[in-house]
């Protein structure tokens, strides 16, 4: 089709004009039946969002994403562009990318009444119909609408009467197009009322002129629940007038949230081949996003993004790579001790309460990290019960009393991966755990693994661990004290 080159070719080819909606609906509909993925790289929402993004694309509604940061609804409006035909015909120098076949504005209606079936028809790719405004308050309906252009007026020589003097603003240029409106909320209410139209009758306002412009568009809104009492609403009207209200969520399972993790950390390749994540790391990591979801310091409304996983996950990396650079290791495997490498990483990105803001927020991301061993730590190797009956023999007796009877132990930040390893075998009842716990353990995680019932037999009471400068020291909380006396 991108061989026809004037209007007359275009109308000889049996071209037939559609609106957009119908153009996502019916290569929707060839999806579905072919089996066809339309949002590839989703994932976590294919029971629940993509079914009503579908329905609502099948409906040909305007769209309202809502939902927490971090939430992929952006990616998914951006995605829509999938289902568009890969070109469409435009007049060619049109302002706000006619059909040729249903012009609509006077520079096509006047270039075809005078070329005829010579017009020049230009091709529109897809991924060139994608619009995006961020709303600000500083958004006018000059930018969004249009306004009358002075400087046009006078290089035309033509009067404020006639409409050419007028200079389209984002949404006319996006006609034909799917054009998304981020925030919605932090739209000023004006500027929304604006919109009501468009989205309804086709027609536009611009300083005293009124246009019977018909434009075909997707419109797709986000918005953010908390965005209604902090910073603005969406005015009723406009509620009214988008089609299909759809609610995104975060990753259900920590088995989904790992994988949007490893789809979206941007590594280098050198880093990833020198650098070896256990899956108890990657499940950890994951875990302390769900620890902030719930935990009574962060600002639950406000929601902790998928992002924070995804920079965590490579700021862990970088720290395992950092150490193993000034030891000298060519290859190394992240330890438990390299997730202080990540505190950067959730301080911002979580919004704290008071209770939070008072205890500072290293400490909460401490918090959130020690909570996020505590709750993984029973998946792997025995529970520890609060209370303990007098006498009765636990599974860790024999590490507690290593504590018991030595000076403690230290993991120094860098050591390299010899000497760490050498430090974790000297503890013998961390072996005797991993075999009857972990038989099928893969050799290369055996001492985060090792790590990982240190920290974990710390939060549970058993021991204490104290962090300095150059490292950790673990040591048995009543011990010392007793030898002392």
């Amino acid at each position: 089709m991108k061989e026809i080159k004037t209007l007359k070719e275009l109308i000889e080819s049996g071209y037939q004009s559609k609106s957009i909606k119908d153009e996502l609906r019916n290569n929707l509909i060839d999806n579905i039946k072919n089996k066809v993925t339309s949002f590839e790289g989703i994932h976590g929402y294919e029971n629940t969002v993509i079914p009503e993004l579908e329905r609502a694309i099948l409906s040909r509604h305007n769209i309202n994403l809502l939902g927490l940061r971090g939430q992929a609804k952006t990616r998914l409006a951006r995605m829509m562009v999938n289902l568009l035909d890969e070109y469409i015909p435009i007049v060619e120098g049109s302002e706000i990318n006619d059909d040729p076949l249903q012009p609509i504005s006077r520079y096509a209606k006047e270039l075809i009444a005078e070329k005829d079936d010579d017009t020049p028809i230009a091709w529109l790719h897809r991924e060139e119909r994608f619009a995006e405004k961020l709303a600000t308050p500083d958004v006018t309906v000059a930018d969004i609408i249009g306004d009358v252009d002075p400087i046009k007026a006078a290089n035309l020589k033509l009067s404020y009467a006639d409409d050419r003097v007028i200079h389209y603003g984002m949404i006319p240029r996006a006609n034909r197009c799917i054009f998304v409106i981020n925030e919605l909320p932090d739209l000023q209410a004006r500027i929304q009322v604006a919109l009501f139209n468009i989205l309804q009758e086709g027609d536009i306002q611009i300083r005293g002129f009124k246009l019977r412009l018909p434009l075909d568009m997707q419109f797709v809104f986000t918005a953010n629940p908390e965005d209604y009492t902090n910073r603005g609403s969406i005015v009723t009207p406009l509620k009214d007038r988008i089609g299909s209200q759809i609610l995104t969520h975060y990753p259900e399972t920590v088995e989904t949230a790992r994988t949007i993790t490893s789809q979206e950390a941007k590594l280098d390749e050198r880093q990833s081949a020198s650098v070896y994540v256990p899956d108890l790391a990657k499940d950890l990591l994951e875990q302390i996003s769900f620890e902030a979801r719930d935990s009574e310091y962060v600002d639950v409304k406000s929601g902790v993004s998928a992002r924070m996983s995804i920079t965590a996950f490579e700021n862990l990396l970088s720290t395992a790579e950092r150490r193993a650079l000034l030891v000298g290791d060519e290859e190394t495997t992240v330890r438990l001790s390299d997730f202080i490498g990540v505190i950067p990483a959730i301080t911002g990105k979580v919004e704290l309460v008071y209770e939070g803001e008072q205890e500072g927020a290293d400490f909460v991301a401490n918090e959130l990290m020690n909570n996020a061993i505590k709750t993984l730590f029973p998946e792997y190797f025995p529970k520890i019960e609060k209370l303990e009956k007098q006498g009765e023999e636990t599974p860790y007796d024999d590490l507690i009393s290593w504590f018991f009877n030595g000076e403690g132990f230290e993991l120094l930040d860098d050591f390299n991966d010899e000497t760490y390893k050498s430090k974790l075998d000297e503890i013998k009842p961390l072996d005797t755990l991993l075999a009857d716990y972990q038989p099928e353990i893969d050799p290369k995680d055996v001492y985060f693994e090792k790590e990982f019932i240190l920290w974990g037999l710390v939060q549970f009471k058993k021991l204490s661990k104290f962090r300095y400068a150059e490292g950790l020291q673990i040591k048995d909380p009543y011990g010392s004290y007793i030898s002392g006396l």
